[in-house]
């Protein structure tokens, strides 16, 4: 869907209808989630995921995160073992998403899973998205709402300024909480299991539930946030910056000061629920490179490295 004045649906019952009624009917909608807002398309509807990947301009082999109302729903697209839904039970609604063998009457779009035999899960804890998928009851495709390989959005105007007059209606749910994408965990059928991408949810909290994860599977994509360049603000990002380079944006965590901070306390909870806020700052600035603090390589702090070494790449 296109169009020059885009729409901005405001997050209340007729809202919420009116974006339950545009993707029930095919038709794309933003919609915010706790992680980032998600560029949501019914799953079941092969065109309709077919827009997704045209709007984003996104590869054809990178899966997508379906987005469920309840565990119910999900245990109709994948199969679930103890372990997942255990987890299920522990983080949803929330930001964790499950990469489970998909269920053979599933029913789901083929290129949602991208040609797999598995299918990515997660129910959101956003009250917003939880009420569009309640009133819709369908599960929902849902990546980023951005241009592929571009800064996630944690608000109604960084859709827009990715998507421009080509932008779908938004449903403004105001600033992301979290502000990183999901923990995405896959679980094997043979018991092992792995983290494919780190999330709010750390990884040693999960070790903790598992047990140790299985050796990297190599090139394989298997989930979203996977491909070593993504999250790219579009100019060159230094990292573990202590002071910025001559005429660089400087963005700062902790004690390192900058243009912007992360965190000036070094929260690392505050400086995830940022990350996409100050990229985004950087990358409409007038300076032409972007330094980074450094950041701590534990608990969310892994998370927050990823997506600044994929950004960098």
């Amino acid at each position: 869907m296109s169009g020059k004045n885009p729409a901005i649906l405001e997050p209340d019952a007729s809202g919420i209808a009116q974006a339950a009624q545009l993707l029930r009917e095919g038709k794309l909608v933003a919609l915010p989630t706790e992680t980032v807002y998600g560029l949501a398309a019914r799953a079941d509807d092969a065109g309709a995921v077919a827009e997704i990947y045209r709007a984003k301009s996104r590869p054809d082999f990178n899966p997508l995160i379906v987005h469920v109302s309840s565990l119910a729903m999900a245990k109709r697209l994948a199969q679930f073992d103890d372990r997942a839904e255990n987890l299920a039970r522990r983080y949803w609604p929330g930001p964790l998403t499950l990469v489970l063998p998909l269920r053979e009457d599933a029913g789901i779009a083929p290129a949602v899973s991208a040609g797999l035999s598995t299918i990515a899960l997660r129910q959101p804890a956003h009250p917003v998205a939880a009420a569009v998928l309640s009133e819709l009851d369908l599960p929902l495709a849902a990546p980023s709402a951005n241009r592929s390989n571009a800064l996630s959005p944690t608000s109604a105007a960084h859709v827009l300024a990715s998507f421009g007059e080509d932008s779908p209606p938004i449903l403004d749910g105001g600033e992301a909480k979290a502000g990183l994408e999901s923990t995405i965990v896959a679980l094997r059928e043979n018991g092992e299991w792995s983290v494919l991408r780190p999330g709010p949810i750390p990884v040693e909290e999960l070790e903790d539930l598992l047990g140790p994860q299985e050796k990297s599977r190599g090139a394989t994509i298997e989930a979203p946030g996977q491909l070593k360049k993504h999250y790219s603000p579009g100019k060159p990002v230094m990292l573990d910056c202590a002071k910025p380079t001559e005429g660089a944006f400087m963005i700062g965590f902790g004690s390192v000061q900058g243009d912007t901070t992360l965190s000036a306390t070094g929260d690392l909870a505050e400086a995830a629920a940022r990350l996409y806020a100050c990229l985004h700052k950087a990358a409409a600035s007038e300076k032409q490179t972007i330094c980074v603090a450094p950041i701590p390589e534990e608990g969310m702090g892994r998370a927050i490295n990823d997506r600044l070494r994929r950004a960098a790449a």
